[in-house]
């Protein structure tokens, strides 16, 4: 896949999430569980425009945070709670197709930032989109965006 990556300055997006410290081998089992737990307790919370899934990798040592868009921030539970996505500069591309072939996307992030000098923090995450029903046959048309902050 031909991947456009960009450079953009994005604000702070609340989130309700779960965060866990999940090995990699463990993701693909985890993120569908968190995002299905999360979105049961913003239903039943009655939380205002919930968005879409998110999840956010905060480091090397695999502490991530996974839930959904928020519009503003809540009161959470033991398990829930209110974060939200980083603000600052990062660089970012869409992925189309299966989650399990996510790694070329930041593949090639990390290729593009390298040939300009761009410096990449630990820090990135993914938004999912909305799920259509259509994906289930033509998973080449699932949509993922990509974002890696860079050090400032």
């Amino acid at each position: 896949m031909h991947y456009q990556i960009e450079l953009a300055n994005l604000q702070a997006i609340h989130t309700a999430v779960i965060r866990s410290r999940v090995p990699p081998h463990e993701l693909s089992r985890f993120v569908p569980a968190a995002c299905g737990e999360v979105w049961s307790f913003v239903r039943s919370a009655g939380l205002p425009q919930p968005g879409r899934h998110v999840a956010l990798y905060l480091d090397r040592q695999g502490t991530v945070e996974v839930g959904a868009e928020v519009s503003e921030p809540f009161v959470g539970n033991d398990r829930v709670q209110c974060s939200q996505l980083p603000s600052g500069c990062t660089a970012t591309t869409v992925h189309l197709g299966p989650y399990a072939r996510l790694s070329e996307a930041y593949t090639e992030v990390r290729r593009w930032c390298a040939e300009r000098g761009h410096q990449l923090s630990d820090v990135s995450w993914e938004i999912y989109g909305h799920w259509d029903e259509s994906w289930n046959a033509e998973p080449s048309k699932i949509r993922t965006d990509v974002f890696h902050l860079l050090q400032v």
